[in-house]
């Protein structure tokens, strides 16, 4: 192959990867904004709560993408320091590849969710259903994301290390920052908002008092 027939296909695979970015961009807005909509519907008897379906719908995208914009950062300099920046964009194609199996999964999960809400499931329980979704759709995520990773940590087996870092910085975050942006399951005896009026407060304390409620 000469040196011009390289060049040719590094900018190919360049500008599929390009294509790709934007299409797992595009996959996260259309699917999260389905699947906001279905968790919005909860107790969804007037027009008044239906507006809880086009808040969820636009806050869901908005929390995926949110969170991961929120990790970036940090993660990069983490990365950096441990001299893996040089292929950072092959990094950014796997996180927003796994970001966008999460949204597909999520939506996918939607079905048996409004199958739960039509069964007359209570709002206590239907946020943890959600949360179990959420679950099971970032294990999801995940394992797409370990997939566009392997061929990084044949490359470089620090790159497993930058991997389970990602999980944690986008868990920590990612529940916080659904926490901040409720309500998603709106409570049937609370007014429509678009956000919750109540000061900051921290979602990991909330579900373990939400789970000891459930199991009372």
């Amino acid at each position: 192959m000469s040196l011009r027939d390289l060049e040719r296909r590094l900018l190919e695979l360049s500008r599929g990867e390009a294509l790709s970015v934007r299409a797992s961009l595009t996959t996260i807005a259309i699917a999260g904004g389905l699947d906001g909509v279905a968790i919005g519907s909860f107790a969804c008897d007037s027009l008044e709560r239906a507006k809880l379906m086009l808040f969820a719908g636009i806050k869901l995208p908005f929390l995926l993408l949110a969170s991961a914009t929120l990790c970036l950062p940090g993660f990069f300099v983490i990365n950096a320091v441990a001299g893996l920046s040089h292929v950072f964009t092959r990094t950014l194609r796997a996180i927003v590849a796994g970001q966008a199996a999460l949204a597909v999964a999520l939506v996918s999960l939607s079905p048996l969710l409004l199958f739960a809400y039509l069964s007359g499931v209570a709002h206590a329980p239907a946020l943890l259903l959600n949360a179990l979704a959420f679950a099971c759709a970032s294990a999801c995520g995940q394992a797409v994301m370990h997939r566009y990773y392997r061929v990084l940590i044949l490359e470089d087996p620090r790159h497993r290390s930058m991997l389970a870092v990602w999980v944690l910085l986008y868990a920590l975050v990612g529940i916080q920052m659904g926490w901040l942006l409720r309500p998603f399951v709106g409570d049937p005896h609370a007014p429509v908002t678009l956000f919750r009026p109540e000061p900051v407060s921290n979602a990991y304390l909330v579900l373990v008092q939400l789970v000891l409620e459930v199991t009372r």
